[in-house]
């Protein structure tokens, strides 16, 4: 019987720790990928306070220098340059829209409301907010004149 020299491919060690550190650069990109992607909910979390603040923001420049009309079944109506204003939310809808006085037009201001309650005491305008999520806000603003 002869005995052949035969050539066996096989895994050299450079080759196997070359495995290896790919693999681990592999591992350690998911890390990052997964902590980034957790920073990114965090982020969309606080996107519902700086809606918020976008609406304060809006309510305010709209109030300024106008004058209160009157408050009725729960709409917040403002005497402004440009006429009537009314401020609620509709029944059915979900949103706190600006409107004409008559109600027509559609500026929506903030969306995913319940319901809301709107009271004036003398100068100073409350709006309660209720959040779809079971958030509860306040918007408390010194209007500058009554009618």
């Amino acid at each position: 019987m002869k005995c052949y020299k035969r050539n066996l491919k096989a895994f050299t060690l450079l080759e196997t720790l070359v495995a290896l550190f790919v693999i681990s650069l592999s591992v350690l990109v998911m890390q990052a990928m997964t902590t980034l992607i957790s920073q990114e909910f965090k982020n969309i979390r606080k996107s519902d306070e700086r809606e918020w603040q976008n609406f304060c923001n809006l309510l305010r420049q709209e109030f300024e220098g106008a004058k209160l009309d009157n408050v009725q079944d729960n709409f917040l109506y403002l005497m402004t340059d440009n006429g009537i204003r009314r401020y609620g939310v509709k029944a059915g809808s979900d949103d706190f829209r600006k409107t004409n006085a008559g109600g027509q037009g559609y500026h929506p201001l903030i969306f995913g409301i319940s319901s809301s309650v709107i009271s004036v005491q003398k100068n100073i305008l409350v709006i309660r907010l209720i959040f779809r999520k079971g958030d509860e806000r306040l918007f408390i603003y010194a209007l500058s004149s009554v009618k």
